[in-house]
């Protein structure tokens, strides 16, 4: 997943240390998410989604619409800012090549982002299928699971 040249997210900048943005570009992001926020509703339905993330990555329509469905846990049919942040934040580390601070640095809402059916752990099999979240290859994927693998379970 990278982000397409000249997008308005490689103008903002991540902190390597704790993969954060800072006050002001958190602030010209929450701008950025008022004006994707057409129905004011203080969330985007997918299709806002979708073309958000069409626009500013090269991810494919079926990753898209997989990474919404995983953030629309209450299944709503919108996102709110937090969940908009978070997607920001791993583009940006994606883009300075910080996946793995960023795992480390933000378990807490990665590990329920990815653990799908909500029974407090991640099977192999769901971590494979959000891989592409993490710029993870295939073959480096199980390294990289039993890596945070701390439980063995």
């Amino acid at each position: 997943m990278k982000l397409r040249p000249g997008c308005f997210l490689q103008y903002l900048y991540l902190d390597e240390t704790y993969c954060l943005l800072s006050v002001r570009n958190a602030k010209a992001l929450t701008d950025y998410f008022q004006l994707l926020d057409v129905h004011k509703k203080n969330a985007l339905n997918n299709l806002q989604f979708y073309c958000f993330l069409h626009y500013v990555t090269d991810l494919k329509k079926k990753h898209i619409m997989r990474l919404f469905d995983l953030l629309d846990r209450n299944a709503e049919g919108s996102i709110g800012f937090d969940e908009f942040y978070l997607v920001a934040c791993l583009l940006l580390a994606h883009e300075n090549r910080l996946e793995k601070q960023f795992i480390y640095r933000h378990s807490g809402p990665l590990f329920r982002l990815l653990d799908v059916n909500d029974c407090h752990t991640i099977s192999p099999t769901e971590f494979r299928e959000a891989g592409f979240l993490f710029n993870i290859k295939k073959d480096e994927l199980e390294k990289t699971f039993k890596e945070f693998d701390v439980s063995g379970e």
